[in-house]
């Protein structure tokens, strides 16, 4: 890895001498003549390991090592001191210094602190990511991804979900909407309440009206009872409609107004009932359009979307599908009793090739087909449905309108190592980097699980 290092001293000879010899042993070295620049330095942020005299004019060592780890707690800051002030050397470390080294400088004593302390910060930094990982499954559960587009999800999700604010999902079919929806609910104060579905779609307009609203006996043929809707039995807890843009104009006056006075009647009655219910909706359509035709009431969308979900398609979060690949393949070479453990990397290069117009649904039943079909303890190309098979791995490398810079390296980085069929030395000669760097680079990004052939 590609490390850089701040050396600070106010004697050049000694600045200099130190930035030479650690960057003789690969590391990038930049250099402040005290402690008030040095920190200017820090400051920037792509600093990984601060050398520093301790008696220098100005901001002594001590201070700014002091200033850098209530900053930065746990950052290494190593300690150069002359034989007259290793009291105070010692004071620092405990202050939070990592280590301490006299003057005139032992090089090769230097070299083994310095890389101790950059491996001990890589640990925490590996650490950290695994909590953050793992804080993030119990949080979200079944939802599985990493990417921008899916990190602005998760955000939005921990912001709205403690609230009582109605929520839009928006989305393809097959993206996970309903997903969304169930961690909106773990993550909401109902969560020990009814989380109750309704898949809007699939029933007529008076079958909704009476199973969102319930009706009295008599009613309507058939209606030999009272039967409650699912506004009473979701009552104190969370109400989710599904595909909300294929209700009935009528059936959308009768909602707005529950959505506005919290109060409705069932189907054939007159008794009114209050209802206090978290309304969460998706819909693959685009209600904007909806609206404009005059098939969706304009005033209904505003109060149902006071705060709106965007999960992207699969082919706007590639980088995902090797986390929801090997969770599929998990779950369906258990379910069917098959020794399959990975996937070969031509085969990982038809995913990425393939657009997924079914989303996660239809790389879902990929993979369970694939599993299905496994010859081998590996997927190979040949394992995979035809669509799929015959995926071009040529082509250009597609980046969203809009992406920030580390979502397109990642997605550069990731795709060149496809190309190169997971040769990662290969891959750093076409990107033209080092292959510390890549290692590096793949480590952020998640993505140093990739086999290499």
């Amino acid at each position: 890895m590609n490390f850089r290092l701040l050396v600070i001293d106010d004697e050049k000879n000694i600045r200099e001498g130190l930035a030479e010899a650690l960057g003789g042993e690969g590391y990038d070295v930049a250099c402040a003549a005290d402690g008030d620049e040095g920190w200017k330095r820090f400051s920037n942020g792509d600093i990984d390991l601060v050398v520093t005299d301790l008696r220098m004019p100005g901001l002594g060592g001590e201070e700014l090592m002091r200033r850098i780890v209530a900053r930065s707690p746990g950052f290494p800051v190593i300690i150069l001191t002359g034989h007259g002030s290793v009291e105070d050397a010692v004071t620092a470390m405990r202050d939070g210094a990592w280590d301490f080294i006299t003057k005139p400088v032992d090089l090769d004593h230097l070299f083994v602190i310095v890389k101790r302390a950059l491996a001990n910060r890589e640990l925490v930094f590996q650490h950290r990511r695994l909590e953050e990982e793992l804080n993030r499954k119990r949080q979200f559960k079944s939802i599985i991804g990493s990417s921008g587009g899916m990190r602005e999800v998760f955000d939005t999700m921990s912001r709205a979900a403690p609230t009582k604010a109605s929520i839009l999902i928006t989305g393809e079919s097959g993206v996970g909407k309903e997903l969304v929806a169930d961690a909106i609910h773990d993550l909401s104060p109902r969560k020990d309440k009814p989380l109750i579905k309704v898949h809007c779609a699939a029933l007529s307009a008076s079958l909704l009206e009476s199973e969102l609203f319930g009706h009295e006996k008599g009613a309507f043929t058939g209606a030999v009872s009272r039967r409650r809707g699912r506004f009473e039995l979701a009552s104190g807890g969370t109400l989710f409609l599904d595909e909300i843009g294929e209700i009935d104009q009528n059936v959308q006056i009768k909602l707005l107004r529950v959505l506005q006075e919290k109060k409705f009647e069932r189907v054939g009655g007159e008794q009114t009932v209050e209802t206090d219910v978290r309304i969460v909706a998706a819909t693959n359509k685009d209600l904007k359009a909806e609206i404009e035709k005059g098939n969706f009431r304009e005033d209904l969308y505003f109060r149902l979307n006071v705060v709106n979900i965007h999960v992207p398609p699969l082919r706007e979060r590639k980088d995902d599908i090797p986390l929801l690949a090997a969770a599929f393949l998990k779950e369906f070479a258990a379910d069917n009793g098959k020794a399959v453990e990975g996937i070969h990397e031509k085969a990982r290069s038809r995913l990425y090739a393939y657009e997924w117009p079914g989303n996660i649904r239809e790389l879902r039943n990929c993979i369970e087909s694939a599993v299905v079909m496994c010859r081998s303890s590996v997927i190979t190309a040949d394992d995979l449905p035809p669509a799929l098979r015959h995926a071009s791995e040529e082509g250009w490398i597609r980046i969203k309108q809009g992406s920030n810079f580390a979502d397109c390296e990642k997605i550069i980085i990731r795709d060149t190592i496809s190309y190169c069929q997971g040769n990662k030395s290969k891959a750093a000669e076409v990107l033209e980097i080092g292959r510390k760097t890549l290692l590096r680079k793949l480590a952020e990004y998640g993505l140093d699980d990739e086999p290499e052939e």
